[in-house]
């Protein structure tokens, strides 16, 4: 009895706290929250703003560069000169100033066709990452429904036990009476007690479990909100037609899939840009410079100054370079292959994955059907079982063999709907419509 008290204290403590919630919170909302605050997804959105960058016009070399220098010397020593005709001249402390300024333009008017591919697959890259962000985000979305349906499906199950021990706590009263009026043993009233302290823990578990989950998705949303809120437990199915229709849609649009189509475009660009070596480099210089210089009386002029514009095409191949484009071309050619190679294996096993997925979907839902009606029968067996019990025409354990069915098959179709829809998710997630899909 000491026990009892002790976890019925405990699951009132527990009860009191659900008993406070006031907010629902929706599939929809809570979506929009991880969207907006989930780290992993902030960080892959961080991750495509730095490819969009990479992959502007400022990095791809098309843009000519440009700069300006200046300077300014001055020297002080002791100089002697001799002329031709003998006579000499010595200076001490001769001073000579100079001054110089210009303005320096550079571009590179042909590379072999290098940039032009360098900024094609920077292009693809920056495709990539997009894609990468949002296999992120498809991640994420299965990841918060996920916590989010089990949070759903814990709320059913925790209801269904507290029917149960609603029951379990009737039935020692009613015991508890009829010992006390010696119309049973005391055998009838402890085992009375003892169904209730088992279902009090039960509860008392599901509770606990409930809570965690809940702590479990703040992560996922990104935010700290309290745990007084509840979730949807309605769930609705999509339509989906049939296997082929999905194996098709998800060759188009799967995110590995693509993924691996932008990673062999990089490959193709990437030989390219190897092969782009093997011509030559032509760029324009040109400057435009000022000079100024102030000699001391030992030199032949005593200042002197000058401006213009010079300009200039310059021509460099690398005729041979010990074999190191050959061999990186070749090298970029077996990776090329290698990535082509990986894709037909991922469509395969892909084509696998939906297909096992698909049969199970399929069989959980025949199941979900069944235990519908399972539902409804030990709903209706444990009813009269009650009257009769009632009656005394059924034994205590014939009445608690009927609430434990009942108990279990609401807990057996909770857990079968919620596996059901997250089947589904993964397959719509193979498919690439997940993130089209209206829950």
């Amino acid at each position: 009895m000491r026990d009892l008290k002790k976890h019925l204290f405990l699951l009132f403590a527990l009860t009191s706290l659900y008993m406070s919630a006031q907010q629902v919170l929706t599939k929809a909302e809570a979506l929009k929250i991880t969207l907006e605050n989930n780290y992993g997804i902030k960080i892959a959105n961080n991750n495509v703003e730095v490819a969009k960058n990479n992959s502007s016009i400022f990095n791809t070399g098309y843009l000519p560069t440009a700069g300006v220098s200046s300077g300014a010397t001055y020297r002080r020593d002791n100089q002697t000169i001799t002329r031709q005709d003998g006579t000499s001249t010595s200076i001490d402390g001769a001073i000579t100033k100079s001054y110089n300024a210009s303005l320096n333009l550079n571009y590179t008017l042909f590379d072999g066709m290098g940039r032009k591919y360098n900024y094609d697959q920077l292009i693809k890259q920056y495709q990539l990452t997009e894609l990468q962000a949002r296999e992120t985000i498809e991640n994420t979305y299965l990841q918060l429904f996920t916590v989010y349906f089990q949070i759903a499906r814990l709320s059913e199950n925790t209801n269904s036990l507290k029917e149960s021990l609603q029951i379990s706590k009737k039935r020692l009263q009613r015991a508890k009476y009829q010992y006390e009026y010696g119309q049973s043993t005391r055998l009838e009233l402890l085992n009375a007690e003892v169904d209730v302290n088992n279902d009090s823990i039960a509860l008392l578990d599901s509770q606990q479990q409930f809570l965690n989950q809940k702590w479990s998705l703040n992560t996922i949303l990104g935010v700290q909100k309290t745990a007084d809120f509840e979730v949807e437990t309605t769930v609705n199915f999509a339509t989906l037609t049939n296997i082929e229709d999905l194996i098709s849609k998800s060759k188009t649009n799967n995110v590995l899939l693509k993924q691996n189509e932008k990673n062999i475009a990089i490959s193709e660009f990437n030989i390219k840009i190897n092969k782009s070596d093997y011509l030559p480099t032509v760029g324009l210089t040109t400057s435009y410079g000022w000079n100024k210089s102030q000699n001391p009386a030992t030199s032949f002029l005593a200042q002197s100054s000058s401006n213009g514009l010079n300009a200039g095409i310059n021509l460099s191949w690398n005729i041979f370079d010990g074999g190191s484009t050959k061999t990186r071309i070749a090298n970029a050619k077996i990776a090329l292959e290698n990535q082509q190679i990986q894709l037909q294996e991922q469509i395969a096993t892909l084509e696998n994955t939906l297909r096992n997925a698909w049969s199970l979907y399929n069989n959980k839902l025949f199941v979900l059907k069944a235990q519908e009606q399972n539902m409804i029968s030990t709903q209706n067996n444990f009813d009269r079982t009650r009257e009769k019990y009632n009656l005394g025409q059924v034994t205590s354990i014939e009445f608690r063999q009927a609430q434990i069915n009942l108990a279990n098959s609401k807990i057996a179709y909770n857990n079968t709907k919620y596996d059901a829809k997250l089947i589904e998710l993964q397959l719509l997630q193979l498919s690439g419509e997940l993130l089209n899909n209206t829950l």
